[in-house]
C-alpha cells in the first residue's frame, strides 16, 4: 500500500466537487420526519426538492471521489486519536491509514468508481494529504481527547436531532466540540453557516450530558481552524434555523410539495434528471457559458445537431 505522491501530480482536494467542495461524512440515510441531522437539514436548506429525492424517495445518491476521500481520512484520524498521546505521530498515522484502507477499498461505492491504477494512487494520495494536514493545525499528541465519533441522539428544542461528533476534547477552560473537514475552508461570508453544525453538536452534547462545551471548532485539514465560543446567542441562532427547517420539512411533507431552489449547483445535483426546473437551469447556464463542462448534469443535455 503506497501513500506517496504520484510523480508530477498536483493535489487539489476540491477537484471533483462543486462550489466550496465541503465534505461531510454523515452519509447515512435516515427515515423522514423522525429526526434531522446536520447533513439532512443542510440539504433541505440548499434545496427542498433535492431533500425529497434523497430522504423520502430514497433515490440513489452515491458519494463521489471527494466524499469517499473524506470518509477515508476521517476513519484514519479517528483511529489515530484513539491512540495513546505519544503514539500520535505522522508515521503512526500512515500505518493506521493502511489499516483503514481496506474499508474503503472494499466499499461498493469506491469500487463503483472503477479507478485505474493511476487514479487509485491519486485517490490514496489525496486521502493521505488530508490526514497529514492535521499537523498543520495542531499537534495531536497534545490533544486531551474525551471521545471520538461520539453519537448524539436527543431533542434540541422541539427538534429530534441526530449526528456524529468527530471529537470531544478537554482544554483548560472546558470541553471543545471539534469536527474535521477535508474540503476547502469557507470565506468569511460563509463562516457562520459552517459553524452552525458544530454549534448544534455543542447543544446536543449539553442536552445529553449536562456539560456545556465552551467552543465549537472546525478543523479544515491542511488549511486552518475556524472556531467560535459556545454562547447562548450563537447556539440560539443555530437552533432557531434548525427549528424553522424542521417546521418547513413537516409542512412540505403534509402538502407533498417541495419547491426546488435553482442555481449553479443544479449542474452537480445527482437528481437533476428527475427535476425539470433543475434541468432548465442547467440548460440556461450551459447556453450562457456559465457552467463547467465536467458537471454531471451537462452530460444529460441534448447534443446539438
Amino acid at each position: 500500500m503506497e501513500f506517496e505522491a504520484p510523480e508530477g501530480e498536483v493535489i487539489d482536494l476540491d477537484a471533483d466537487g462543486p462550489a466550496d467542495g465541503a465534505i461531510d461524512v454523515d452519509l447515512q440515510v435516515e427515515p423522514s420526519l423522525k429526526h434531522l441531522s446536520p447533513s439532512s437539514a443542510g440539504m433541505y436548506q440548499q434545496c427542498a426538492r433535492k431533500w425529497k429525492f434523497r430522504y423520502l424517495d430514497r433515490l440513489p445518491d452515491p458519494p463521489g471521489p471527494a466524499a469517499l476521500t473524506g470518509t477515508f481520512a476521517h476513519r484514519a484520524l479517528e483511529l489515530l486519536l484513539q491512540e495513546p498521546a505519544d503514539n500520535r505521530t505522522e508515521a503512526r498515522a500512515k500505518e493506521l491509514a493502511r489499516v483503514a484502507w481496506p474499508e474503503t477499498a472494499e466499499d461498493a461505492d469506491y469500487q463503483a468508481l472503477e479507478l485505474d491504477d493511476k487514479a487509485a494512487r491519486h485517490f490514496r494520495w489525496q486521502g493521505w494529504t488530508a490526514i497529514k494536514g492535521l499537523w498543520k493545525l495542531e499537534n495531536p499528541a497534545l490533544v486531551d481527547v474525551v471521545a471520538t465519533e461520539q453519537r448524539v441522539d436527543t431533542m434540541i428544542g422541539e427538534v429530534p436531532f441526530r449526528g456524529i461528533v468527530d471529537r470531544l476534547d478537554n482544554e483548560p477552560d472546558g470541553q471543545i466540540v471539534a469536527d474535521y473537514k477535508s474540503g476547502r475552508a469557507p470565506s468569511p461570508r460563509y463562516r457562520e453557516g459552517r459553524l452552525a453544525q458544530v454549534l448544534l453538536y455543542a447543544a446536543a452534547i449539553a442536552a445529553e450530558t449536562g456539560v456545556v462545551p465552551v467552543r465549537a471548532r472546525l478543523l479544515y485539514l491542511g488549511q486552518r481552524i475556524i472556531e467560535t465560543p459556545v454562547t447562548d446567542e450563537a447556539v440560539g441562532a443555530a437552533v432557531e434555523t434548525l427549528t424553522a427547517t424542521w417546521n418547513n420539512v413537516q409542512s412540505d411533507c403534509a402538502r407533498n410539495e417541495f419547491e426546488p431552489t435553482t442555481g449553479p449547483l443544479c449542474a452537480w445535483c445527482p437528481f437533476a434528471s428527475q427535476c425539470p426546473e433543475g434541468m432548465a437551469e442547467v440548460t440556461k447556464r450551459h447556453k450562457a457559458g456559465r457552467v463547467r463542462l465536467d458537471a454531471p448534469a451537462v452530460a444529460l443535455l441534448p447534443v446539438a445537431s
